[in-house]
Parts: C-alpha cells; structure tokens; sequence
C-alpha cells in the first residue's frame, strides 16, 4: 500500500479490524501500530483522541497522534462490509474491548467531540511534519468518526460480510432514554456500573425513585444545566465553534504568543534562588521550622516551571524541556515528571470525565460527580475499579471538611504515584525517549541523598526536628495542590455529545481572578482554561491571552468562568457537600431497608 493510495472511510475501517491503529492527519491516512507504546507522553493519550469534524468531511486534521503534549488519537474496530451490534455493556467490558464479540455501546456519557486544534496547539511544526513517516495513504470521501472503545465503544461484526451497501452508524446509544430530546436536553441512561441492586428512594411525597434513576437524574440535572448555559450541541453551532477556535489559534502564532521570554525565567530563577537560600541559612542556624517552610514554598514556587517543561512550553525542544523537568521535578521535588506527564496527558483530553480523568479519581477519599456513588472502572488505571463501600460512604460524609487536611499531605501520595509509575512492569516512555525512565530513578535517588541524608540526618540533630522539618516543608506546598484542584474540582463532570473540544475545556475548567503582581504566587495556574485551551503555550503569556480568550467566549457564547480565589474554593467546597448530601441519602435509604426490610424512606 503506497503513501499516495486513495482510501475511502469504509477502507480505514477495515483497516482498523484488521489491529491497525489509525489516524488522520491532514487527510494522511497514519497508521501507528508501531508507535504506540513508544508514544513519549504515554499510550493512553493516543487512544482517549477522537476527533469529529461537525461537517462529516475529512477536512485538513480530522484526526491526530499526540507526542508528549496531552493530546492524541485512538483506534475503533468495524469491517468496511459489516454493521455494528447496540448492546448493554459494563465496565469491565469496556477495559476488554478488543477481546469483547458482543455489542457496541456509545454512552451520551462518555462521547466528547475533539477539533482539529487540539493537536495544533499542543505540537510543534516539527513534530506534525514528523507525524507523516506513518503515512500509508490518503483519505477521500465523506468521514465521521466514533467513540474510542477506551471511553465505551465495543465492536461487534455483522454476519452481512457480503453486503456492500451495510452502513456504520456515527452513534448508537444505550436505549431510547439516551437519545437527544427536543430543546437541547440530554436524557441519560444510567450506566451500568454496578450489579448490586438498591431500594427505591423516595425523592418527595408523589415520587420514589430507584437509586439508579436518582443517580441517573442527578447525571441529567448536570447535563440539563450545561445545555442551558452553553452553546447548542448541533454540528453547525459546533463546527463554528471549532473553527473560530482555529482562527484564535493562528492569531496567537502571529501575535509570537507561544514564543517563550526566556528574560521572564531569569526573574522567577532568582525568586527560587532567594528561597532557597533562605532554606539553607535557616537550617544552619537550627530554625528548623522556618527552613522547612523555605523549602515548602521553593518546591511550590519550582514546580511551576516543571509543569511549563512538562507541556514543552520553555524550549519546546523535547530533550531539553525533558531535562529541565527531571532537574526540577524528580531531583528537586523527588517527583516523577514522567508520572506526571503521563497523567496529565489524559486529564487534559477528558477534562472532568469520572472514568477517564485520574486528576478527580480519588475515591474513597473524595467524589466530585454522584458517579462516583457506585463502583467505577477507571480507564486510566487499567481497569481499577474504584468500589463505592462503608469506608467511601464514611470518608465521603466529611469530603469538604477534610479537603484542606488533606491537601496539606497530599504531596506524600505523590510519592508513591511517581514510583509506581517508575517501577511498573511496562516500561514507559520507550522509543527515542528510553532514557527517560532511568534517568528519572537516578535523579529521584539523588533527591533523597541531598533531602533524605543530607539534610535530615546530617544537618538535623534530634529525630523530633527531622520529623517535624518532614511534616512542616512538605505541608508548605499544600497552596500547590489547593491550585492544581481548584480549577475543575466545583466544575461540571458531565459530558456532552457532540460538544467541540474548546467549548469542553471552557465548560470544565475554570480560570482564577488575580491582580498582575501576585501572578507569581499561581504560577499560571490561576489561567487554567487559557492553558487547557493551548496547552503549549508559555505561562508568561497567558495573562496577554485571556483578553483573546475572553473575546473568543463573547462571540462564541460560551460561558467564561473565573472568580475569585476565596469565591473558588467555596464552590469547590459546595460541590463536595452536594454531593455529601447525595452520599447520606443513598446511606438512608439503605438502613430503612435493612432495618424494615421495605423499599424507600418514608
């Protein structure tokens, strides 16, 4: 098959039954079977992409590869000649989708429409040039595209082998309940994620609800309030969308917007340097206390840049912003920015999505989504379920009074992330980028002599000082964390069929308003929709784009959020309780039960 070869939609699917995993860039027709697994910033990034073109045509990048940015491809399996199969589903069965003979399933709930920009602005003209030495042809005819089976689609042959004319559906849903109604509203079939059967929950005097339909209402006031306040979901509306976001993408290039004032990282080199410094002197003259939380704030203040060298956003050169992130990130913070990487590649393509988005699976400690109130399989983790039991259903009645206790500890945990990701079987990060993973475990080993030996126990006397300087310097980047949540946590989870990349990450994410001066104190992260509209682009520069932002949002009609950050953390702090609320009614329900063996509270 030769690069210049014409292929039809009907012959990318059979393509793709056959294991081929494709994409299309440019109308290329890649094939990238042997790059997965040597993606730099992780297979899962490929495989969450799926973008859809509103006018059906394949059109310039209807489809992309993500390399180390966050945004990528995915693969779906038909048969040019075959049809698709509706069927019920659970989570497991999406995890074994490739092993799976029965049903296809595209939930409304985890069907999320990407554009072309999403790959632009997050790779380089390097890198979308290099995307085509997997080139195997070129695409012609009418396209559309389908739900990744990572996210729900399960893909079953037909016995018409023969037939010629057998269509492929763009979607199938679950049921009728799952189709789009009159007036933009969404009705949504509660996903089957759990076999444990529930009484029914008497929501008021006329109506009893199933813990199923409850948690399937509470899913649809979710989605009913997003389609009032944003944009119509229908193709023109959307591809509009799309491509004024395009437009807004080109203005940027121009305006030099992702070029990187390396003078700006002078300024924040001498910020760090003071507080390091200011570490280092304290701990000499023995004020442990105060050294520590030089520290604290140095590891907070530092890790900005790793995020900006995570996203390739100071040199975009891959090698070099990866250096400069393992510097920072495992050398000086003990982190793994590979870990990281990896993670936030997926949390930036299923922004606020409860199976997919491992930046808001943290059950049992908390759940920002009523999903959460039952088991949940977690993409990201490779299956993992996250089981709804008595501790979730404990832990969860108190969620919003120890959100900031446990923020405070939270770098701890982070720990243990970055060596699980270190140390798993499946080697990360393979390909031009296998230097990664050891010169990762040799930089996070050279953390602990300087942290572990050489200041704790060479430069601190007593056992007391060396635990309270542990708990005091890592409590001190508990600003860090509050940040990193603060933007999605008090946002909507729910996901909306047919909705455009840029609209999605403006409806999940949210911006923080701050005067210039104290832009050093966020570290950028107070721009969090801007940065998730153009991940690549330098944090020095997002202040200049919010006005752009802003006036995309003004034509568009899409909702721009940003308050305060006292008024954010109070809606970060009421959506926990909302959803606490939802935790002890289903508890309630449960001990009537038990206790009278009737169904429902009365």
């Amino acid at each position: 098959m030769g690069r210049s070869c014409l292929l039809t939609r009907s012959d990318v699917f059979a393509l793709i039954a056959d294991g081929g995993k494709i994409v299309i860039k440019d109308d290329a027709v890649l094939r990238l079977d042997g790059w997965l697994e040597k993606h730099p910033g992780g297979r899962l990034a490929i495989l969450h992409m799926c973008e859809t073109r509103p006018s059906g045509r394949a059109r310039r990048g209807s489809q992309w590869t993500k390399e180390a940015q966050g945004t990528g491809a995915f693969e779906v399996g038909v048969d040019k000649a075959h049809g698709l199969m509706p069927g019920p589903m659970k989570p497991s069965d999406r995890m074994r989708a490739d092993e799976q003979s029965k049903g296809l399933v595209y939930s409304s709930s985890h069907n999320i429409t990407l554009t072309i920009d999403v790959c632009t602005s997050s790779h380089s003209a390097d890198t979308l040039k290099g995307m085509n030495r997997f080139r195997i042809g070129t695409l012609t005819g009418e396209w559309s595209n389908f739900v990744p089976p990572i996210q729900g689609g399960i893909f079953s042959l037909r016995e018409h082998e023969n037939d010629p004319k057998a269509k492929v559906p763009d979607k199938i849903f679950n049921s009728e309940s799952e189709k789009p109604v009159q007036g933009g509203a969404l009705e949504v079939a509660a996903p089957p994620w759990t076999e444990k059967a529930f009484p029914p929950i008497l929501l008021s005097s006329e109506k009893i609800l199933s813990p199923d339909e409850y948690f399937a209402q509470a899913v649809q006031d979710d989605i009913n309030a997003s389609v009032q306040a944003y944009p119509s979901l229908d193709a023109a509306t959307q591809g509009s969308i799309a491509k004024k976001y395009q437009e807004l993408h080109e203005r940027i290039k121009r305006e030099g917007l992702y070029d990187c004032d390396y003078s700006r990282y002078g300024i924040e080199m001498l910020r760090y340097g003071a507080l390091f410094a200011g570490f280092v002197y304290f701990l000499r003259a023995g004020w442990y206390g105060t050294s520590a939380t030089f520290l604290g704030l140095f590891w907070q203040q530092i890790m900005f840049s790793a995020h900006d060298a995570g996203h390739r956003g100071i040199t975009h050169n891959f090698v070099i912003d990866t250096l400069i992130g393992i510097f920072i990130g495992d050398f000086c913070c003990g982190l793994s920015i590979g870990w990281w990487k990896s993670s936030h590649n997926v949390h930036h393509l299923v922004t606020n999505q409860p199976e997919h988005d491992p930046d808001i699976q943290n059950i049992p400690l908390f759940a920002t989504s009523p999903e959460f109130l039952k088991s949940l399989t977690s993409s990201y983790y490779n299956g993992f379920v996250f089981v709804y039991d008595a501790i979730a259903d404990f832990t969860l009645r108190f969620q919003s009074y120890t959100y900031y206790p446990i923020m405070a500890a939270a770098r701890f945990n982070l720990y243990f992330l970055s060596w699980a990701h270190l140390l798993k079987p499946s080697a990360p990060n393979m390909g031009r980028a296998f230097w990664t993973r050891p010169t990762e475990i040799l930089a996070i080993f050279g953390y602990f002599f300087w942290f572990g030996y050489l200041v704790n126990t060479l430069c601190i006397p007593t056992w007391q000082d060396r635990v309270l300087f542990i708990l005091v310097s890592h409590f001190a980047t508990m600003p860090l964390h509050i940040q990193i949540t603060l933007s999605h946590w008090g946002m909507p989870t729910c996901v909306l069929p047919g909705e455009c990349f840029a609209q999605h990450q403006l409806r999940t994410t949210m911006d923080v308003d701050c005067p210039a001066w104290l832009d050093f104190v966020h570290g950028g992260l107070q721009f969090q929709a801007v940065h998730h509209l153009f991940p690549r682009m330098p944090r020095h520069n997002l202040r200049k784009t919010q006005p752009l932002v802003r006036e995309f949002c003004k034509e568009t009609g899409i909702k721009y959020s940003i308050l305060s950050f006292k008024d954010g953390n109070v809606k970060v702090l009421s959506r926990l309780e909302e959803i606490t609320k939802q935790a002890v009614l289903m508890a309630k329900c449960q001990a009537h039960m038990a206790a009278t063996g009737e169904s429902g509270l009365h």
